[in-house]
């Protein structure tokens, strides 16, 4: 019984042992864990995700890769360039939650232009499952759902076709969602319901 266990524990060090090399590995060469499960994109310069058991490793269009830890906080840069200044222009969008203004890095899609159409808009966002607050509004906006897998604190998503989210604490998700954008170091902004004006 003893070299049965013996064994077994063996086993499972060297099994653990190898997981965390590959993870270390693949975060300090910036390189796919050899340990993954791949999940391809359709989101401009982002080509796909290698989904590690402790890293998320995000490959890009001009063949750069980064590497995180799953727990990091981490939003990938969208290349919303299309050489018109006049567009370029109009993608700005702050946020305003309890009086604090906050800078939103945004998408690069229809349901952003469409939103952005709609703005200056001021709600009451309610809480929901101690990570997020919700509205829904009265408008629908295009949609091109997909699931993140993983949400960050500080992703702007649209539910269904109205509904607006905004997450404040970092999760995995089985739910779909169409991306609006990203408020950058977004604190925890607690339970209850908050007032949040949307502005260009």
């Amino acid at each position: 019984m003893r070299k049965v266990l013996k064994v077994f524990f063996v086993v499972l060090g060297t099994l653990v042992g190898i997981i965390v090399f590959d993870a270390t590995l693949s975060k300090v060469l910036d390189r796919s864990p050899f340990l993954k499960i791949t999940e391809n994109y359709n989101d401009g310069n982002i080509l796909k995700r290698d989904i590690g058991i402790f890293t998320y490793t995000y490959v890009f269009a001009s063949g750069e890769k980064v590497t995180i830890y799953r727990w990091e906080k981490y939003s990938p840069p969208v290349d919303t360039s299309n050489g018109n200044d006049e567009m370029e222009e109009e993608k700005n969008m702050n946020v305003i939650i309890n009086n604090q203004k906050y800078h939103v890095i945004l998408e690069n899609n229809e349901t952003v232009k469409e939103f952005l159409n709609l703005l200056p808009q001021e709600f009451t966002m309610e809480e929901l499952n101690g990570n997020e607050k919700y509205v829904y509004i009265d408008e629908t906006l295009p949609t091109n759902a997909t699931n993140p897998n993983h949400i960050m604190a500080g992703d702007i998503m649209l539910y269904g076709d109205h509904c607006i989210v905004i997450f404040y604490k970092s999760f995995d998700t089985s739910y779909r969602y169409t991306k609006i954008g990203y408020i950058d170091e977004l604190p925890d902004i607690g339970n209850g319901s908050i007032h949040v004006r949307f502005e260009k």
